[in-house]
């Protein structure tokens, strides 16, 4: 059973905005999410992250003012929305969950999405 589940990649042109979900399981209730993103021959980096509570969000300064992170009421669910986007965001998109503590090194996270591709266009 995959314990995290992504969804909302796809393609859009510079300037527009798009919603990525993170559908959780219970096996990570409790737990601190995040976004990373991998593009082409890069390694992968943090984007954003969100405390259990929803109160607390992380950001990249490269997203910072453009991407927020969020959680739905239940906290099953956990959202990207990217705004202002540029073909520098391209790569895909993945939901992860840090059992305990913070961080941003991807090195240091329990479980992964599978991932969803965003494609930005000139």
């Amino acid at each position: 059973q995959a314990q995290l589940v992504e969804s909302g990649g796809g393609l859009v042109q510079a300037g527009d905005s798009l919603r990525l979900s993170c559908t959780a399981s219970a096996r990570t209730y409790g737990a601190y999410h995040g976004w990373f993103r991998q593009a082409p021959g890069k390694e992968r980096e943090f984007v954003a992250a969100i405390t259990w509570s929803g109160s607390d969000g992380d950001y990249a300064d490269s997203v910072k003012g453009r991407f927020t992170i969020s959680r739905s009421s239940t906290k099953d669910t956990i959202y990207l929305q990217m705004n202002s986007l540029t073909p520098d965001d391209t790569a895909v998109y993945y939901c992860a969950a840090k059992l305990a503590g913070r961080s941003r090194s991807p090195n240091d996270w329990n479980y992964w999405g599978q991932g969803t591709r965003v494609t930005v266009s000139s």
